[in-house]
């Protein structure tokens, strides 16, 4: 009756774009806290697929993302900063969080731009945790280190080295033995750099905590842990001292984002996280830039339907993953702890296509019972999830503090994938930023695991199949094979033709990049259809912006020129107000 009540207030067009969680909300409290996703989301993945290397793909997706994001909300945030409405714009997926009133809902809804309205759901991590640990033993690695053959692959020469790993967690105790040296803001023992390598994206309470003491704090300028969850994560992924030897790739540097306020989040937090993992800024939140961007990022944490998540409402997250993995970041993300039922990995991030989802194993190489099962039925894709299993049960890694602790679970799974990632681009350079090709490396080299029970329709016995996967995956193959693979050379941005111009078509600010812009000596030329110039800039920057808004409708070529007068590429764009 009361969403009937509310639905009479509004028309159709606007109850189609809002959330009915939200509305249902809306009955209950005075003050509503939400996402606004604008109508343009461009898929990036065709754009990036002849650019090579992961600056150029970071750069160009953060400079469209950016450009497009601040043209788009621009007559939507105006208005809210002259209401007086709180709001926080993200460009990482082209949406607004504003908090508010009904009728301020029922405006937002009613503009032309707004594509969907999502309520600001919670989310909460998940861990089984076990007994804790003796502090330190006998230098040898753990048992999951060693049942992927991580510590063989350290000894073809290859840690991790020159990669950095980022985690979006409970934050992080950065002074702990294992991770202090590899914190990539690490100086000495006594300073530390936390402009780019940290940010907190947790500004209070959350509304899922039974109390209001965080022991850590908010809007911190250095890491710190309000959980053990995020120290003990990023421990398997990198950490490593003179007694412990806990992360897959120790050779690796690490930067972190805080995206839970004592295990629980909320759908902006995580947006919060991906953006700045995207294009890392100062500790001001300013001077982004997406040359800093994380290699690889965990993410062991899921939220479910109870904590508000559902097909109607994940929108932002579904493509804040596809954006990242376009700039060149590998997404890890843990399958959740839902099993051993079939059909049980069906939250975001896990389900989403472009994650890497990563199911569980046992000290024997069986699936863990609580390891949550494909195929994905809850957007009716079926698809076959998890991509590869990993080490899940009693994982043995530092917390905050400097103790240590098992914990079992599918979050403790996904840093050992995070780690192979880093292997594997310490082993082969050339593949850093090519995100699709070192996937199928780590899903080709896994070791096949089958399994008894069938999902979905799907035996278990088959290859891939929902309980494993393709598998549990095997450093030493997949370092084998890396090294081993090419990246094909027209992929080389010095080999292909285009200009990278964006948005396209154009109403304002036009952005163009490409591989030749940061040569001082070549020219950048702009000529109408009919051959008229309309601009020419000579400078060694990587990216050029245009106010295009006095020009005609129409078409525009833009071209760069050699010092001989040699063209170097040509790109086509059009001007429409």
């Amino acid at each position: 009756l009361c969403l009937i009540m509310t639905g009479s207030l509004l028309s159709n067009a606007q109850m189609a774009k809002i959330d009915p969680a939200l509305l249902s909300l809306a009955q209950k409290q005075d003050q509503l806290d939400y996402i606004v996703i604008l109508d343009q989301n461009d898929d990036l993945t065709s754009r990036v697929a002849t650019i090579h290397g992961k600056k150029n793909k970071g750069r160009m997706v953060y400079s469209h993302l950016k450009t497009m994001s601040d043209l788009s909300q621009a007559g939507l945030t105006q208005w809210l900063f002259q209401n007086k409405i709180t709001y926080t714009a993200f460009f990482i997926a082209n949406c607004v969080q504003v908090k508010s009133n009904i009728e301020v809902l029922k405006n937002i809804a009613a503009r032309p731009e707004v594509k969907k309205i999502s309520l600001n759901f919670n989310i909460r991590t998940e861990r089984i945790e076990t007994e804790q640990s003796i502090a330190s033993r006998d230098a040898q690695p753990e048992w999951g280190i060693q049942r992927i053959g991580a510590d063989s692959v350290w000894r073809m020469g290859f840690s991790g080295q020159n990669i950095t790993v980022g985690g979006q967690d409970t934050g992080y105790d950065w002074t702990v033995s294992p991770l202090k040296s590899k914190y990539r803001g690490f100086v000495n023992d006594t300073t530390a750099l936390h402009d780019f390598n940290w940010h907190d994206a947790i500004h209070n309470q959350s509304p899922l905590a039974t109390d209001s003491l965080n022991p850590c704090g908010y809007n911190l300028k250095e890491p710190c842990d309000d959980n053990n969850h995020g120290t003990h994560t990023m421990g398997t992924m990198v950490g490593s001292d003179s007694s412990n030897l806990i992360g897959v790739a120790p050779g690796a540097r690490w930067m972190a984002c805080r995206n839970m306020e004592r295990g629980n989040g909320q759908l902006s937090t995580y947006l919060e996280c991906f953006e700045w993992f995207l294009a890392p800024t100062d500790l001001n939140g300013e001077n982004a830039d997406p040359d800093k961007a994380p290699h690889v990022i965990n993410n062991s944490w899921y939220c479910s339907p109870e904590e508000g998540c559902n097909p109607g409402n994940w929108d932002a997250l579904q493509i804040a993953v596809k954006n990242l993995k376009a700039a060149g970041v590998v997404v890890v993300v843990s399958a959740g702890n839902s099993g051993p039922g079939c059909s049980t990995i069906d939250s975001p991030p896990a389900h989403f296509e472009s994650s890497f989802s990563v199911g569980a194993t046992m000290f024997n190489d069986t699936i863990a019972n609580f390891s949550s099962r494909g195929p994905v039925v809850i957007d009716s894709s079926f698809r076959i999830k998890p991509d590869v299993a990993a080490p899940g049960r009693g994982v043995r890694s530092v917390i905050r503090g400097g103790s240590f602790a098992s914990f079992n679970g599918t979050s403790m799974a996904g840093p050992h994938v995070a780690g192979l990632v880093a292997l594997i681009l310490s082993a082969n350079p050339e593949l850093q930023g090519e995100v699709a090709m070192v996937e199928d490396i780590i899903r080709q080299t896994a070791d096949i695991k089958y399994s008894g029970q069938d999902c979905g329709g799907i035996s278990g016995q088959a290859h891939p199949n929902p309980i494993y996967g393709y598998g549990r995956i095997n450093a030493i193959k997949a370092v084998e094979l890396a090294l081993q693979t090419k990246v094909s050379q027209t992929q080389n941005p010095s080999s292909y033709t285009g200009i990278q111009v964006f948005p396209n078509p154009v109403n304002e600010v036009l952005t163009i990049g490409g591989p030749y812009l940061g040569e001082k000596e070549h020219t950048l030329k702009i000529y109408n259809s009919v051959g008229v110039r309309m601009a020419t800039l000579k400078k060694g920057i990587t990216d050029v912006q245009l106010q295009v808004s006095s020009w005609a409708n129409g078409i525009y070529i833009a071209k760069i020129e050699a010092a001989d007068g040699t063209t170097l590429a040509t790109s086509r764009f059009e001007v429409v107000h």
